[in-house]
């Protein structure tokens, strides 16, 4: 009769590969995050000017006691930097701006357009010689370049509104990064 042998081969251990796998991986993790900075964009406001004014818009129609309707409007002039801290360009896709009144209500609005500007200035003569080189949507800055310049944001409140406000912010949105958020300082003028 034939050796019945039931023994059987010794088995394989894996704990070597598998280290060696965690060693891989941790290696290539430590690359990754060695590579990419914990914050991308350094962004923050250098200067601001504003812009307070009431216009009032006459009518051919005199009632008594009905007043000339009116309009006010803050125009605030930031000076933003940007420095791209990643490898790879960034493209502005977006700038907005929100101001929190002294009630704690938020008011938001879009900062305004590159051929807006040339009406703008045409309209508030007086908002020329407060501005400076604009930031353009669709501009790009390159890795490790700095970018910037000048955001005007139009608020629909008036000087007593502006000097009641708790805060106000700019945000610049980049395709492909997302959104940036930067204090505007309360006591700048």
């Amino acid at each position: 009769m034939a050796d019945l042998s039931f023994s059987q081969a010794e088995r394989r251990s894996f704990t070597v590969p598998a280290l060696l796998a965690l060693a891989v991986l941790a290696v290539v993790a430590g690359i990754f995050f060695w590579r990419t900075p914990l914050r991308p964009i350094d962004l923050n406001v250098t200067q601001t000017r504003t812009l307070p004014t009431h216009t009032v818009f006459p009518t051919t129609t005199r009632l008594v006691g009905v007043p000339d309707p009116a309009e006010d409007a803050f125009y605030v002039l930031a000076t933003v930097h940007i420095h791209n801290r990643l490898h790879v360009p960034l493209f502005l896709k977006d700038i907005t701006g929100t101001l929190t009144a002294a009630d704690g209500t938020a008011i938001s609005t879009s900062a305004v357009e590159k051929n807006d500007l040339p009406n703008l200035y045409v309209a508030f003569p007086k908002l020329k010689p407060l501005s400076s080189t604009p930031l353009y949507r669709e501009t790009a800055i390159q890795p490790g370049a700095d970018g910037g310049g000048m955001v005007i944001l139009d608020f629909p409140i008036s000087q007593n509104d502006w000097a009641t406000h708790k805060a106000v912010s700019v945000t610049l949105d980049f395709y492909h990064q997302g959104k940036f958020t930067t204090e505007i300082p309360v006591d700048s003028k």
